[in-house]
């Protein structure tokens, strides 16, 4: 497994608050990864010393390969950052801010421009690159700030809350530039409080609490060992004593709950397991007269996770 982070015991401390506490982090390359915790949790300190803006106190984070250094550029060219809420100069047109950022990049000026041009299209700005930065909404100033993180190419593209005070339109199209930024092989790590827009485009996710890692893997594995894989309601004719032991009987089946004629059953399965419970059913006996299955969200994971840590 390649990694485009790591980091091993990273530890930072504000006086006698620690913000990050030895903190076990794992991204896989070619992942859209979603950074998740509550306010406070430490995602903001974490991620200002991946790209080299925070000095840890303890422990190592590996970027791309390379320990992460304070006075390294250099390595800061293979990696977007998008801070949160990114703010720009009012007064320049957005060409000219990306532009100073490709100067900054060290690109040549046809580099620059053909490199401006092509984020500005994926970002959708593309016909507004001439306005002021000021005449902006914020949909399109975190456009902008998306597309400075793309600006250099970059292997692993770091986002704090891109997202952030946008309405759901401009949630919508925020979601699609990062897909189609993953799909062209960039690792996206993005920090998040939206837990159903991390749960519509992430592929990966870690939860963070007081600086510490709580759960991180692959979306629905980390749903399904925290809150199980889904809720599975029935409602028969009758319910027997054959019946319930048939269901109990199940591997996969880890709660069994009944109100009046429906059994509401709790499933931790990485498949369809209606059509087992439904023979189980018909074998004792019964006649089912609805099932209906549900996912177990990501929100529903995170506040069980989050409650059992206090």
């Amino acid at each position: 497994m390649s990694l485009a982070i790591e980091t091993i015991n990273l530890t930072k401390r504000y006086g006698a608050l620690v913000a990050v506490n030895r903190l076990n982090l794992r991204v896989e390359k070619g992942t859209i990864h979603g950074f998740l915790g509550p306010n406070g949790a430490g995602k903001t300190t974490t991620i200002k010393i991946l790209v080299g803006l925070l000095r840890p106190d303890g422990g190592r984070a590996i970027v791309l390969g390379e320990e992460v250094r304070v006075d390294d550029p250099r390595a800061r060219l293979k990696i977007g950052y998008m801070p949160e809420l990114p703010r720009f100069p009012k007064h320049l047109r957005a060409w000219e801010i990306l532009d100073i950022y490709g100067r900054m990049y060290g690109m040549p000026a046809q580099e620059r421009k053909s490199r401006i041009n092509r984020v500005l299209e994926i970002v959708g700005l593309k016909g507004r690159e001439n306005n002021f930065v000021g005449e902006y909404s914020k949909g399109m100033q975190q456009r902008l700030g998306i597309a400075q993180a793309l600006l250099s190419e970059p292997e692993l593209i770091i986002l704090d809350e891109p997202t952030l005070g946008l309405d759901p339109v401009g949630m919508v199209d925020v979601r699609e530039i990062i897909r189609e930024v993953a799909r062209g092989g960039s690792t996206v790590f993005l920090s998040s409080h939206l837990l159903g827009e991390v749960e519509q485009i992430c592929s990966h996710v870690s939860v963070i609490h007081r600086g510490v890692c709580l759960a991180s893997g692959p979306l629905r594995d980390v749903i399904g060992k925290i809150a199980g894989s889904a809720i599975l309601e029935i409602e028969v004719t009758e319910i027997s004593s054959g019946i319930l032991e048939a269901i109990k009987s199940l591997p996969f089946i880890s709660n069994l709950q009944v109100e009046g004629n429906k059994m509401i059953i709790e499933v931790n399965a990485d498949r369809d397991i209606r059509p087992d419970v439904s023979q189980a059913i018909t074998k004792s006996g019964g006649i089912i007269i609805s099932m209906n299955m549900r996912m177990r969200s990501l929100e529903e994971a995170f506040i069980q996770l989050i409650m059992k840590s206090r």
